[in-house]
């Protein structure tokens, strides 16, 4: 059972491979390797924006994303191209805050940059609108990511979060952001309330 596992499995992967080939690809954009540098396949998976994806070996880590910028202002983020999306919820510090960490249930005041793994583009950014978002920690008005996330982030930090799609918008996806897309936020803590 477990060779025809992978017989079905080579035949898939090698199928794929070829509708590629014959239907070309004019997505300028993609993140698939060429043929002639092409890592010994590990995995096909169907990223958001479809059609099968090589795996590049390894997950991104807090460290393959680039995220330049001061506390306060529009931070600049670039995402790598040589791993693939974490599966778990990943956060980091960039700039690290004072007081106590946020608790289930405080008020939060957050200012925010979305990416989407897919295709790098920002989606959403309460820095470009002026207006920074409050929220009750751990009340399930935002995605459990971002409740998951923030616990412990202190005033004046400034953290990366990359949300894998069931800490976010899961396989519904929402308007702008297709179906089991993996979320890089750069979050600002304004303020950590009561």
């Amino acid at each position: 059972m477990h060779t025809l596992g992978r017989i079905i499995g080579i035949g898939t992967m090698a199928a794929a491979a070829f509708t590629l080939v014959a239907c070309g690809s004019d997505d300028k954009a993609s993140s698939s390797p060429s043929s002639s540098s092409a890592p010994s396949v590990t995995k096909v998976t169907t990223p958001a924006q479809g059609g099968p994806s090589v795996s590049k070996g390894r997950e991104c880590t807090a460290e393959d994303i680039g995220v330049s910028g001061d506390f306060g202002t529009a931070p600049k983020i670039t995402l790598p191209d040589n791993c693939d999306p974490p599966k778990k919820l990943i956060t980091k510090d960039l700039i690290q805050g004072t007081g106590p960490g946020a608790a289930s249930g405080q008020q939060l005041t957050m200012n925010y940059a979305l990416v989407t793994w897919s295709n790098g583009q920002k989606k959403d950014s309460s820095f470009d609108r002026g207006t920074p978002f409050q929220l009750t920690l751990g009340g399930g008005q935002v995605i459990p990511g971002w409740d998951q996330g923030l616990i412990g982030v202190q005033q004046g930090s400034r953290r990366l979060l990359i949300v894998p799609p069931d800490l976010g918008y899961g396989a519904s996806g929402r308007s702008g952001i297709a179906p089991n897309e993996t979320l890089v936020f750069v979050t600002d803590a304004v303020s950590v309330g009561k």
